[in-house]
């Protein structure tokens, strides 16, 4: 920002912002927020840099926030480079065991890094991780069935190394968060047997946000929340809505499984889960400080910032 930008704010605008978000401030004093970072936020460098200055401030003013990253179109671009050949059976990448070297490597190896230094030289203190470090993850192997179109007969599909996650060692963040140390986890998980699973960073995100029981789980995606059939955005949805939803086919596609990983936080524990744009400069600073930016879910709908 210029000298010439900043000189334009009213300084009485400054003011009345920040005691708008005073009642924000109070609430979530302490709380644990866990964010869910990827897509096309993850894309932009400017996006990139407003987002690690965002997780900053949100420590600087009391909360304790925990980062979640993906990286699909960078895995997607590296086994290309490497000419490893990748498929997706219901938006999960068929995950072997060269392919997932290479995830290992670079959400682990890069990804995970870059965001920790972003932070960082935002002036936050980040320390990059996997779920394997610490056994911080424990998964084991995903499973999913699907009907024959022909034969009617249900076969188990062979994801290979796509793991879920059963259980997250909360001890460990709480000790990074007492150090006043910002997480940021790479949604890699350990076998018992010491195998390397690949996790879906929206379900990554949902296991450890129940598991410390967060006040809210914010998944920074490429829409603005959920839709209605005429196109408008949701804003304060219970679970038992978002079921309905789905059974009428309102929520469909890639959705489902974000209200999904959204429900079962808020079962596990969470007090809300968010689906927000992540496009939108500040947009977790929106959500959590001002009215709202995206879909809230929770057990029972109360009104959007009850």
């Amino acid at each position: 920002m210029s000298d010439d930008t900043k000189a334009a704010i009213d300084p009485h605008s400054k003011a009345a912002t920040l005691a708008a978000a005073l009642p924000y401030l109070k609430r979530y004093a302490g709380k644990t927020v866990v964010v869910k970072y990827g897509g096309h936020a993850m894309g932009q460098e400017e996006l990139g840099r407003l987002f690690a200055a965002d997780v900053v401030l949100l420590k600087q003013v009391g909360l304790n926030p925990i980062v979640v990253h993906g990286g699909g179109p960078q895995i997607g671009a590296m086994l290309e480079r490497l000419k490893i050949k990748s498929s997706f059976i219901d938006g999960l990448r068929v995950t072997d065991r060269a392919t997932v070297e290479i995830v290992e490597m670079v959400l682990s190896g890069s990804i995970n890094k870059e965001i920790a230094a972003a932070i960082n030289s935002a002036g936050g203190r980040a320390i990059g991780l996997s779920g394997k470090d610490a056994s911080l993850i424990r998964a084991k192997q995903l499973t999913r069935k699907k009907k024959d179109p022909d034969s009617n007969i249900e076969k188990v599909l062979d994801l290979g190394f796509v793991g879920e996650p059963y259980a997250v060692d909360a001890k460990v963040l709480e000790t990074l968060i007492q150090s006043d140390v910002i997480p940021v986890i790479a949604p890699i998980g350990v076998g018992d047997n010491g195998e390397t699973f690949n996790i879906n960073a929206d379900t990554a995100a949902g296991a450890v946000a129940a598991a410390m029981r967060a006040t809210r789980l914010l998944l920074l995606t490429d829409v603005t929340g959920v839709l209605d059939k005429n196109k408008r955005l949701m804003t304060d949805l219970s679970v038992e809505k978002v079921r309905a939803l789905i059974e009428d086919g309102t929520i469909s596609g890639g959705m489902i499984p974000k209200v999904e990983t959204c429900v079962d936080a808020v079962l596990g524990g969470v007090e809300a889960a968010v689906i927000i744009d992540g496009r939108v400069p500040h947009a977790i600073l929106l959500e959590l400080f001002a009215e709202g930016a995206g879909t809230l879910i929770r057990r029972r709908s109360r009104g959007k910032k009850d």
